[in-house]
C-alpha cells in the first residue's frame, strides 16, 4: 500500500525540467581504471531519476549492479579515510565560490534541483555537504552514490562531513539499513555494512578560507586527556581522581583534530565525546555550555560560547545543519526553518547560522498538515567567503509514488529521546565500533 502523506502538486511547486523519453543504459558499468568523468556521473543521475519513477525497489540491482556499488564505495572510501577530521579548504581562485549544503535526508530530486541550480560542482565552485545524506527520504542510497561519485571525481573540490544520521543506530531506525535491504535483497547486509564502513571515514567539520567553521551539530566540549600513569599516594592510600562531572569547557580545533571518529555509533558516554558533540549539539539562547538532555547525547551551547570560538580562531561564521522544522517548532526561542536557514546568534564576531537543504520535509509525514518548509544552501564568494548569500527553493513535486522504509507514524519526527540503551553493547556500555 502506497503512503498517502506526500504532498500533492500546488501551484508553488517546482518541478524538474521536461527531459525526452529516453530510456537509460542499464545496468550502470564501472569505468576502466576508476576514471570517472562528468558524463558519467551525469548518466548516473539520469539514471537514478529514471529509476525512481520507473524501476521497482526491488530491481534496484539491474540499476546499480553490486559490484558496480562496491567499486565506488572503495574508492571513495580510501579519500574519505585520508582526510582529517576537520578539513581545511584553501585552494581559491578568484572566481571561486564555495556551496555550502545542510540536511538532504534521501530526498532525491531536490537533491538534483538544488545541484542544477546552484551549478555542477567544478574547478571554480567547491561544495561542502554538511551531512544526512539518508534515512526519512526514500533514495538515500542514489543520494549518497550520486555524492561518493563527485568525490571520487573531485576530491578537492567537494567535501562530505558526516551527520548524526550517518550511523548504525539512527539508519536502523530512520529507514535507510530497511531501504537498503528492499533495494538488494539477499546482498542488502553485505551493501549496508559497506555504507557504515564509509560513513566512519567522513570527517567531521571543515574550516573554509581560514573564516568559516561548518559541522553538521557544532561545537563541542573539551574533553581532558588521561594521565598515562596512575599517580603515585602514600603507601596504602588510594588516590580518586573525581573531577567535576559538570565542568564543561569549549573544545578546541587541536582535539578535534585528534578525536577518534571512526565509530558507528559516536559514545555518548566516556572519553571519546567529540564526535558526538560536533554531530548532535544544538545552539541555545542561554549562556554556556550544558549537556542535551533533549536528545541524550551533545552539547546545549549559547552565544558566549560561539563568540569565544569565532574569537579565538579569528572565524567569522560557524554553518551548522542538524535541525529541521519538526525540530525547530518545540524551540520557541530559536527561528523556525521556514526559509530552509535561520540566523540563530549574531555576536561581536560573526553569527552563527543553521542551513536545512531538505525541502517539505520529512518526505512522509502523519499528519495532514505538512510543514512546508523550503530548502536552502548557502553561497559563499570572495575575497574573504565569510558572507553568506541564501539560496532558499521549493520542494520538487510530485514525487514518485514509494513505501516509507520506516515506521514514521510511530517514531518521533525529531531525532529527540534517543533509546541510548538500544546503541549500547554488552561491553561497558559503548556504541559497537564494528559490525
Amino acid at each position: 500500500m502506497l503512503s498517502q502523506s506526500e504532498p500533492s502538486p500546488t501551484t508553488n511547486s517546482l518541478k524538474l525540467p521536461e527531459k525526452p523519453q529516453i530510456t537509460p543504459q542499464i545496468p550502470l558499468s564501472w569505468p576502466l581504471e576508476a576514471k570517472l568523468t562528468l558524463d558519467w556521473i551525469k548518466d548516473m543521475i539520469f539514471t537514478f531519476e529514471w529509476s525512481s519513477r520507473n524501476v521497482a525497489p526491488s530491481e534496484f540491482p539491474t540499476v546499480l549492479p553490486v559490484s558496480v556499488f562496491d567499486s565506488l564505495v572503495l574508492w571513495a572510501s580510501k579519500i574519505l579515510h585520508k582526510e582529517p577530521n576537520c578539513v581545511r579548504i584553501e585552494e581559491f581562485g578568484e572566481n571561486s565560490s564555495v556551496v555550502v549544503v545542510g540536511d538532504v535526508h534521501g530526498q532525491l530530486h531536490d537533491v538534483l534541483f538544488m545541484l542544477s541550480e546552484a551549478g555542477f560542482p567544478s574547478e571554480d565552485r567547491f561544495f561542502v555537504f554538511n551531512g544526512d545524506y539518508v534515512d526519512r527520504g526514500a533514495w538515500g542510497l542514489e543520494v549518497f552514490m550520486i555524492l561518493l561519485a563527485w568525490k571520487v571525481f573531485m576530491p578537492h573540490r567537494i567535501f562530505l562531513l558526516r551527520g548524526n544520521h550517518e550511523s548504525k543506530y539512527c539508519t536502523s531506525v530512520y529507514g535507510f539499513e530497511q531501504e537498503v535491504m528492499a533495494k538488494y535483497g539477499s546482498q542488502g547486509q553485505h551493501v549496508y555494512r559497506k555504507c557504515l564502513m564509509c560513513f566512519e571515514g567522513l570527517p567531521l567539520a571543515s574550516i573554509i578560507a581560514g573564516r568559516v567553521y561548518t559541522a553538521h551539530g557544532g561545537l563541542f566540549r573539551s574533553v581532558p586527556a588521561s594521565p598515562s600513569k596512575k599517580p603515585k599516594g602514600k603507601k596504602g592510600r588510594k588516590n580518586i581522581v573525581n573531577p567535576e562531572v559538570n565542568s564543561l569547557s569549549l573544545g578546541s580545533l587541536e582535539e578535534l583534530l585528534k578525536a577518534r571518529r571512526s565509530v558507528l555509533d559516536p559514545p555518548w558516554e566516556g572519553k571519546n565525546l567529540i564526535p558526538g558533540d560536533v554531530l548532535w549539539s544544538d545552539p541555545s539562547m542561554k549562556p554556556g555550555l550544558s549537556p542535551n538532555k533533549e536528545r541524550g547525547i551533545g552539547l546545549l551551547w549559547g552565544p558566549d560560547c560561539t563568540e569565544a570560538f569565532l574569537k579565538k580562531y579569528d572565524l567569522k561564521l560557524i554553518i551548522r545543519s542538524h535541525e529541521g522544522p519538526d525540530a525547530r517548532e518545540k524551540r520557541s526561542n530559536l527561528g523556525g526553518m521556514k526559509e530552509g536557514y535561520t540566523i540563530d546568534h549574531e555576536v561581536e564576531s560573526g553569527k552563527l547560522i543553521t542551513i536545512f537543504s531538505a525541502p517539505d520535509y520529512p518526505q512522509f509525514q502523519a499528519t495532514e498538515e505538512r510543514y512546508n518548509n523550503k530548502g536552502a544552501y548557502i553561497v559563499l564568494k570572495p575575497p574573504k567567503f565569510d558572507i553568506p548569500v541564501f539560496h532558499s527553493f521549493e520542494a520538487i513535486t510530485p514525487r514518485p509514488k514509494v513505501n516509507a522504509y520506516y515506521s514514521y507514524e510511530d517514531v518521533l519526527d525529531s531525532d529527540e529521546e534517543l533509546d541510548l540503551a538500544s546503541m549500547a553493547t554488552d561491553t561497558g556500555g559503548q556504541p559497537s565500533p564494528s559490525v
